[in-house]
């Protein structure tokens, strides 16, 4: 017994908008495209990890140098406020800071 065109996944059948048929799965029928040449290398030859860890260690600084003064700044002067502001809180609530506010409410 012979398969049938579509169990063979050929032409033939009908198809599409105009009853031809396109072509199995990504082959569409078309004539083939010439002067485009492809290079493979053996599964033997490759080397996945090939300058992975010196571009990393290399990457890394150009993305770090180009965003530092994006989020420097604001990190140091938050740090800055938040010292204030713990120091602040601890004068007021020390015996000093009683004794100079401890009348007028803050």
């Amino acid at each position: 017994m012979r398969p049938t065109q579509r169990l063979l996944g050929g032409g033939g059948g009908t198809v599409g908008k105009h009853n031809y048929f396109l072509g199995g799965w990504g082959g569409f029928g078309g004539l083939p495209q010439k002067g485009i040449i492809s290079y493979g290398v053996a599964p033997n030859r490759q080397n996945p990890l090939a300058g992975a860890f010196h571009d990393a260690i290399f990457n890394t600084w150009r993305r770090f140098s180009s965003q530092v003064l994006y989020w420097a700044p604001p990190m140091v002067a938050g740090y800055y406020v938040l010292n204030w502001a713990i120091e602040r809180n601890e004068y007021l609530n020390s015996k000093a800071g009683r004794a100079e506010f401890g009348d007028s409410e803050e």
